[in-house]
């Protein structure tokens, strides 16, 4: 991950986004049923000749963020072994979902995919016009999708751009393939997250195991001297890639954040948490087998999220992919 400062600039908004993603559904309509009814890899046809977005209107290739089921029939996931970060967010009933986002790397396939929440408009933010791929969303949501600094990416506007795995059942069996919506991953300098990558602050504590509560999920993240990272581990059990390796993180942020209610419910009545990202307050940095009280910053939505010691120096990240709890407290 790049170093990078948390000033970004006013971004304009893109006119017209969603009449061509309409346009986009109306081409493909066609298409539709086969391209989502085929396994979770390469259904046939090789990749499309032009993705959906190779630039966004300032001439720059936007990140790709896809929102992750975390509930246990949708693992192992595919993908989240090549994302650059790795948001852990609150949902209904206090389970958990993530948001992954894609910058150095590609993956074939990443999923299952699912659907957006209000505070994931606010999260992304802080990157430059990004893609955000999704499995759907409420209907009085998708205006506000719309309307915010993003290009929405979903089933409905670029089918061909997503498959199912008939060897797994609805809602857990969509996938994502990112070569169909973007050309080329954009490069580190697009990860405008506001950490620092750089050598680790002095002091911490050493830990061999750190645990993460949510009310309904708990994330564990073990130190691994063979790996030099931290091994992921979900409700218990170890988190694995779909060939059968561990999922790791190299740098893992516990970030305390507000949690409140929203306007928005999902189909069984259940509150829709909204998670703020804005703001300041207590974060845990985990790296190279240590912990480290920091703070957290992030003044507006358009900037990144810094990290400081008790002492107001930087906190750096290491090498690697980043993961961030965002969780009401440890």
């Amino acid at each position: 991950m790049a170093t990078v400062g948390t000033e970004r600039k006013a971004r304009r908004r893109r006119g017209g986004r969603r009449a061509g993603v309409l346009l986009s559904a109306l081409l493909a309509a066609g298409l539709a049923a086969g391209c989502t009814s085929g396994g979770s890899g390469d259904d046939g046809r090789g990749p499309r000749e032009s993705p959906t977005a190779t630039r966004n209107e300032e001439g720059r290739t936007p990140v790709l963020a896809v929102k992750i089921d975390n509930a246990p029939e949708a693992r192992p996931q595919s993908g989240l072994d090549a994302a650059d970060a790795v948001y852990v967010e609150q949902v209904e009933g206090g389970l958990s979902r993530l948001m992954a986002v894609y910058a150095t790397e590609l993956p074939e396939s990443v999923g299952p995919v699912r659907s957006a929440r209000e505070s994931d408009l606010e999260l992304l933010r802080q990157f430059d016009e990004p893609l955000l791929a999704f499995s759907g969303a409420q209907s009085k949501l998708l205006p506000l999708i719309d309307e915010a600094p993003l290009t929405p990416v979903d089933p409905g506007s670029e089918a061909d751009a997503f498959t199912r795995d008939p060897g797994r059942a609805a809602p857990h069996n969509l996938f994502l393939r990112p070569d169909r919506v973007l050309e080329d991953p954009p490069g580190e300098a697009a990860l405008t997250t506001g950490f620092r990558e750089g050598p680790a602050p002095s002091g911490g504590t050493a830990e061999e195991e750190a645990t993460v509560r949510f009310p309904a999920a708990r994330f564990t993240f073990t130190w691994s001297d063979a790996d030099g990272r931290w091994r992921v581990s979900m409700d218990g059990s170890p988190a694995t890639t779909r060939d059968g390796d561990r999922l790791t993180a190299a740098t893992v942020v516990v970030q305390e954040v507000t949690v409140r209610r929203s306007g928005f419910r999902d189909f069984l009545g259940n509150n829709s948490p909204y998670t703020e990202t804005v703001g300041s307050g207590k974060a845990t940095v985990l790296r190279d087998g240590r912990a480290y009280p920091a703070s957290w910053s992030r003044p507006s939505a358009d900037d990144g999220t810094s990290l400081t010691s008790p002492d107001g120096d930087p906190v750096n990240v290491a090498p690697g992919p980043v993961w961030v709890l965002l969780t009401s407290g440890r």
